[in-house]
């Protein structure tokens, strides 16, 4: 199935249909580079306890138009979200929105707009927020910080290469190679789907304080795609009564796809299980 963004651009959706009366909705958000399409080991599992699973490749990405790893505008990937929303949202169910790496911080920007003083016309509510290895500090360095900065001023919009090793993506070779191997991956992107990365992370952390979404935040103890001190930062300032919290010591950024999936999996369903009794 495909949907139409604001600006025309199509985006393939996926839906895993909970196989009896669904407990409720969960909406993925993939990462940087991948599809929806590598989060079907996870939608099973969503799935067997009920829930009901839908998901997108982000513009740029997968089967998805648009220019590889890149975005027109800072919230074009906020406003995809809530157009994908309004579009497959289901009324009187929970809805919670699960977001890794790059759809992390996507997910937490959406989650965190709610709390403004006056929301974006793109803001919609959520019942629950999941956050896996979520990009809020992509953890560049200060060399790295200037190229972003003349990037943005001489070619805002030329996709480089990410920088982001394979390996580092998950301890298990099976899913490197696979990962490699998969021809709707790519390593693109541009200054200017980076600068949204770097500010809506930020972003989201100095909302944290006044959280009001329950969310649950686990991230790779041992992650390098990503720097995991933005987690740490996140459920520092967030409160303790709204954002569980679990670091995975010793993983790497994949937390679904890691040797242990089975635990890290656990720990969702039974996060998202309490959400929908």
């Amino acid at each position: 199935m495909n949907i139409t963004t604001d600006d025309g651009i199509a985006l393939f959706l996926h839906h895993w249909p909970a196989p009896a009366s669904a407990r409720g909705q969960v909406l993925i958000c993939h990462g940087l580079g991948e599809h929806i399409g590598r989060y079907a080991p996870v939608a099973a599992t969503l799935n067997a306890h009920g829930w009901d699973v839908q998901g997108w490749d982000h513009r740029g990405h997968g089967q998805s138009a648009g220019q590889r790893g890149d975005i027109p505008r800072h919230d074009a990937l906020l406003r995809d979200t809530a157009r994908v929303i309004d579009t497959v949202r289901q009324a009187g169910r929970p809805f919670v929105l699960l977001g890794h790496s790059m759809g992390g911080v996507v997910a937490a920007r959406f989650a965190a707009e709610a709390l403004a003083p006056r929301p974006a016309d793109w803001s919609r509510p959520l019942d629950g927020l999941v956050l896996s290895s979520p990009a809020l500090d992509p953890g560049l360095s200060g060399a790295q910080k200037l190229a972003l900065s003349l990037a943005e001023t001489l070619a805002p919009g030329l996709a480089v290469g990410n920088g982001l090793k394979p390996d580092w993506i998950c301890r298990d070779p099976a899913v490197v190679a696979a990962y490699v191997s998969d021809p709707l991956v790519h390593d693109r992107i541009t200054a200017r789907l980076t600068r949204f990365i770097v500010d809506g992370g930020a972003q989201a952390i100095a909302a944290a304080a006044r959280w009001t979404v329950p969310t649950m935040l686990m991230w790779a103890g041992a992650d390098r795609c990503v720097a995991p001190r933005g987690s740490e930062a996140f459920a520092a300032a967030a409160p303790a009564q709204v954002v569980a919290t679990r670091p995975w010591p010793g993983f790497a950024h994949e937390i679904f796809n890691e040797p242990e999936k089975a635990e890290v999996l656990a720990t969702l369903t039974a996060w998202l299980d309490h959400q929908a009794p």
